[in-house]
């Protein structure tokens, strides 16, 4: 069987291993057929030792955390013999903590969980995977290769339950909503804001490639300006950039009673200019909400493949911007090119 493997603290050391053993029964009673694997950047930042962790007792991790692939068998009769299904990422820790306890692995206080392909278990990107089967999720047939977006499209998810339920904090209801980056987080955060109706801006330093039309046929404004020239102060933001400016920018322009979730991951080691001072007065004067949100639990991928299984085929398609076999997956692993979007790695043939 195949698989793309590291060994974790090791730099640069992915490889294709051809003979990688069968899965494990005791990894699950489903038994996965692999589809395809999104690449993200944090494949990237493990294949660069920055972080990962292998199962126990092993030294090399099955890469690959977004996942696609069809049952091949299930004893426990929740799936049938070709379904479309994903692997939800994090498990809850051993303890458990009562986040853990209750089903919001996402929301762990320990620190204990574990995660396909990035901590502790092995990922998605080999040919047959298993998983427990209430840790899979069946996705709408009609979306074939499209399924593979479904657990950036969960992470957004659980962003957006988020920001609701602030917004029941008051009787006044946003209208509109700013996204800033147009990666594949930021265009699927793009993509459920249009769901829930609200005027979707999008924010990013590209001028051309496909973002701008992405983000305009999904009826969005685009903006490849700063923050403060938009013009307007948004009363909802979704910072997918992790860029510390843009964090800071939107936390100091969103309007009054606005939401800020921050969903992007700052690397650091940058310093910037910040009146602290005037932003903590601001925030607190105008009863403003920032909060960070990352993973998520069942409940946010089944509302992920909802909003997956809603949204219009042809746009979702042009997300992906890059197919890759296997068999080339340096390619697929390479640094993004500047017209990319989303890169998947296919294990079955087309």
């Amino acid at each position: 069987m195949r698989a793309l493997t590291v060994t974790p603290g090791t730099r640069d050391s992915l490889r294709l291993d051809p003979d990688f053993p069968e899965p494990d029964e005791r990894e699950g009673g489903l038994l996965v057929e692999a589809v395809a694997v999104g690449v993200c950047g944090t494949d990237r930042e493990i294949i660069a030792a920055d972080y990962g962790e292998a199962p126990p007792g092993d030294d090399r991790l099955v890469l690959g955390h977004e996942s696609l692939g069809r049952v091949v068998e299930d004893p426990t009769g929740q799936f049938k013999w070709g379904d479309l299904v994903a692997g939800i990422v994090r498990h809850p820790d051993p303890v458990p903590c009562a986040n853990c306890a209750a089903g919001q692995w996402d929301m762990c206080r320990n620190g204990q969980y574990t995660e396909h392909g990035i901590k502790g278990l092995d990922g998605f990107a080999r040919d047959r995977w298993r998983i427990e089967p209430g840790h899979a999720v069946k996705l709408d047939q009609t979306l074939g290769l499209l399924g593979v977006l479904l657990e950036p499209t969960s992470v957004v998810a659980k962003a957006w339950e988020l920001i609701d339920r602030f917004v029941e904090r008051d009787p006044w209801e946003p209208e509109n909503v700013l996204v800033t980056g147009a990666g594949p987080i930021g265009l699927l955060a793009a993509l459920l804001g249009k769901q829930r109706g609200l005027d979707v801006h999008v924010l990013d330093l590209a001028t051309d490639g496909p973002k701008p039309q992405l983000t305009h046929d999904l009826g969005a404004t685009y903006h490849s300006k700063p923050v403060h020239e938009l013009g307007f102060a948004p009363d909802l933001v979704l910072e997918c950039t992790g860029a510390a400016p843009v964090v800071f920018g939107v936390m100091d322009h969103v309007g009054p009673c606005g939401i800020v979730c921050l969903t992007g991951v700052s690397t650091g080691g940058h310093q910037i200019p910040v009146d602290a001072g005037a932003l903590n007065r601001a925030l607190v004067l105008e009863n403003n909400v920032v909060f960070g949100s990352v993973n998520a639990n069942a409940r946010h991928w089944k509302a992920g493949a909802d909003a997956l299984s809603s949204a219009d085929r042809k746009w979702l398609t042009r997300l992906i911007t890059r197919r890759v076999p296997v068999e080339h997956y340096a390619e697929a692993y390479a640094p993004p090119r500047a017209d990319d979007i989303k890169v998947v790695v296919e294990f079955a043939e087309r």
